[in-house]
């Protein structure tokens, strides 16, 4: 077991035991739940950031839409400046919406609505533009958002989670065994074999939940005329760095050095020349960094950054391996949903 803080490991079953607490109270009804009127599919974790969840929110927000459903995403928008619940567009502030809020609104093709209350931005969402079509909301990062019911509930879990530790000490928001409590549970190709077990115990011998398989994709710029540098210069502010440069490595495309900054870094113009001076230094021809870094970038930043050489958005996307029955699945679930509300 990974032990990021040790001086805080005491903390930790202090806050175990309010996590208990906590679910008793949702339990008991001390505590509520609020409703939205279309159903609820929630993507999330039990870790603090790092699993995966936005590639995956986008591969569903794709398959939902291409079965006819008016997909919305809602999601929380992390180290924001603003506090208020709102649409978010393709092209916003970054600053003001959060990064992940701008990239999915990006990406995704539906509408995006971001606020600390899922609930608020979920009837917002219901308000906005009619449709003739069945409404399913997407809840970003929702394993941990009780106050807002949901129908679905699609964790991912890798191997980093199952050697982590709770909170403060670790990383964990939740004690593995919530898992079980998933509809499904969402493994990478390179770890199923050995965690497919990890499931089966937390479960008992019970049936637990479903087990989908995803093969992650990191494909580099957009395809276009400018060549890739060859002596890149990375930097990214996720959660897991190390998984970003040990993906551009294994595409044979590995970066002179590497700034990591802290997840959900905000950039301003100290950083800028911070990673000028450490690209001349190195002699690096270019730069490579995240989607959800690049989208904080603004257009004097990225003039500034590409005097050295072009900056390359390294763009994860994720697969279904067992594609027929995971969606088999999802579409019976979701189907299931829609009778039961009408």
């Amino acid at each position: 077991m990974k032990v990021r803080r040790p001086m805080l490991l005491p903390l930790t079953s202090l806050y175990a035991a309010v996590l208990a607490l906590k679910q008793r109270l949702f339990t008991w009804g001390w505590l509520k739940r609020s409703k939205l009127k279309s159903p609820v599919i929630s993507v999330g974790s039990v870790s603090a950031g790092g699993a995966g969840k936005t590639p995956m929110v986008l591969m569903l927000a794709g398959i939902l839409r291409n079965r006819g459903y008016a997909v919305r995403i809602l999601t929380r928008g992390y180290k924001r400046d603003s506090k208020v619940t709102t649409r978010v567009e393709p092209f916003d502030d970054a600053r003001w919406h959060g990064d992940e809020p701008v990239l999915l609104a990006q990406r995704s093709g539906v509408p995006v609505y971001v606020g600390a209350n899922r609930y608020e931005a979920g009837t917002m969402a219901e308000q906005g533009e009619p449709t003739q079509k069945q409404v399913v909301h997407l809840l970003d990062d929702g394993f941990q958002h009780r106050r807002l019911a949901r129908d679905i509930d699609i964790v991912l879990l890798t191997q980093e989670d199952v050697e982590d530790t709770l909170l403060p000490a670790g990383n964990l928001r939740e004690p593995l065994s919530a898992v079980t409590q998933a509809d499904v549970v969402v493994l990478r190709e390179e770890e199923a074999d050995s965690l497919r077990g990890v499931v089966a115990g937390l479960s008992g011998g019970k049936g637990g939940p479903s087990i989908w398989v995803i093969r992650r994709q990191l494909s580099l710029g957009d395809g276009g005329e400018v060549a890739l540098p060859t002596m890149p210069f990375a930097f990214c502010g996720i959660a897991r760095p190390q998984n970003f440069t040990r993906m551009l490595a294994a595409q044979g495309y590995e970066a002179v050095e590497t700034i990591a900054f802290e997840d959900h870094h905000a950039y301003v113009e100290a950083d800028v020349v911070r990673l000028l001076q450490e690209a001349r230094r190195v002699a690096a021809n270019g730069f490579v960094t995240t989607e959800k870094d690049a989208v904080k970038l603004t257009p004097i930043m990225r003039d500034q950054l590409e005097t050295i050489g072009p900056i390359v958005i390294a763009r994860l996307s994720v697969e279904l391996l067992n594609e027929k029955e995971s969606l088999e699945q999802l579409v019976a679930m979701v189907g299931r949903l829609d009778r039961r509300r009408r």
